[in-house]
């Protein structure tokens, strides 16, 4: 991290609810956790009292089965935006350029710049036509936040290529990747991916997630990552989680049948940008955001506010949760 740009770097806004009389809508998280996992956490409070292993054998086993790849190609981490702070600790210098997505997840360009980058934005859209070369890192975020597409992945690998042709890092962020049918990169050469198991499994509070890269940069990966670095507890319930196919599967099903229905639902009166993802982008056309999320909260939901990325002056993002859920959220916003 560059002790210079920290002082010209600020807090990042994001989704999220504290008020529990709300439905949490502004937050991209699944509302069902797998079945045991708490019993999973209680059991963790155990070991609790004596440091972790810093190897994390299980948890690094139980990752690689879940992105097919090899255990020793994953560093663990407490949360995706920790694995991408590392990520772009080792692979990017003071004054070395970054290609960012446009709009996207802000914290890819507050990240780059507290390791003194600089961030160059390009629309999300035509990220894989960049010519990687001269810049230190590509950053893709698939499928995008908060517009929802994923990359084709024969676009997406042929990219991969140029930026090992060009000596360029791949910085890909997956977290919403295990939504979809599409295949992870990890575990190719030249790229550093980063997940978090924060949404498919309904945890944002318990920091779980994990990068995995290869060669040289998954030395210096395992070189600066911090030391017990992942707690017990984040460490044996992330096991146990991404153990749960039958849960990852239904839960997937579950996603693609009811933003299918949403979308349907709201698309005459909205612009519903097409999604991969647990949530849908809208587009409220001439009405006031402020007075849609304002009618959102007194029927009881909390909507996200589009504004704060880039580019979006008349957007609200919404996650797919439970039908009946879903159910309430269409009907106010036909309301709107």
């Amino acid at each position: 991290m560059d002790p210079d740009a920290v002082s010209s770097t600020s807090r990042v806004p994001h989704g999220g609810c504290e008020d529990d009389r709300l439905v949490d809508f502004s937050a991209n998280t699944n509302p069902r956790r797998p079945p045991g996992s708490a019993m999973a956490y209680e059991a963790a409070f155990g070991v609790t009292s004596r440091y972790p292993a810093d190897d994390y054998a299980e948890y690094r086993i139980a990752a690689a089965e879940y992105v097919d790849c090899d255990p020793k190609q994953v560093v663990p981490t407490a949360g995706g935006l920790a694995a991408l702070r590392l990520a772009f600790g080792v692979t990017v210098d003071s004054g070395e350029t970054v290609v960012l997505p446009e709009p996207s997840f802000g914290e890819y360009d507050r990240e780059v710049r507290l390791q003194g980058g600089v961030p160059v934005p390009v629309a999300h859209d035509e990220l894989l036509s960049v010519d990687p070369t001269e810049h230190a890192a590509v950053v893709v975020c698939n499928p995008n936040n908060p517009t929802g597409e994923a990359y084709p992945p024969t676009d997406l690998r042929a990219f991969l290529r140029r930026c090992r042709e060009a000596g360029t890092v791949l910085v890909a962020d997956e977290a919403f990747l295990d939504f979809t049918e599409f295949p992870s990169l990890a575990g190719e050469d030249g790229v550093v991916v980063a997940r978090s198991l924060t949404k498919m499994f309904g945890m944002p509070g318990l920091r779980a997630g994990f990068a995995v890269a290869t060669g040289g940069i998954l030395d210096r990966l395992e070189r600066a990552r911090p030391t017990w670095g992942l707690s017990a507890p984040a460490a044996d319930v992330g096991e146990f989680c991404m153990r749960q196919s039958s849960f990852v599967a239904e839960t997937r099903d579950r996603v693609a049948k009811e933003r299918a229905r949403m979308r349907d639902a709201l698309d005459d009166d909205y612009g519903v940008s097409p999604s991969d993802a647990p949530f849908l982008l809208l587009d409220v056309g001439d009405r006031d955001v402020d007075a849609v999320l304002a009618h959102a909260r007194e029927r009881g939901l909390s909507l996200r506010d589009a504004r704060t990325f880039p580019g979006l002056d008349s957007h609200v993002r919404v996650a797919v949760r439970l039908p009946e859920e879903n159910d309430r959220l269409i009907d106010a916003l036909l309301d709107a």
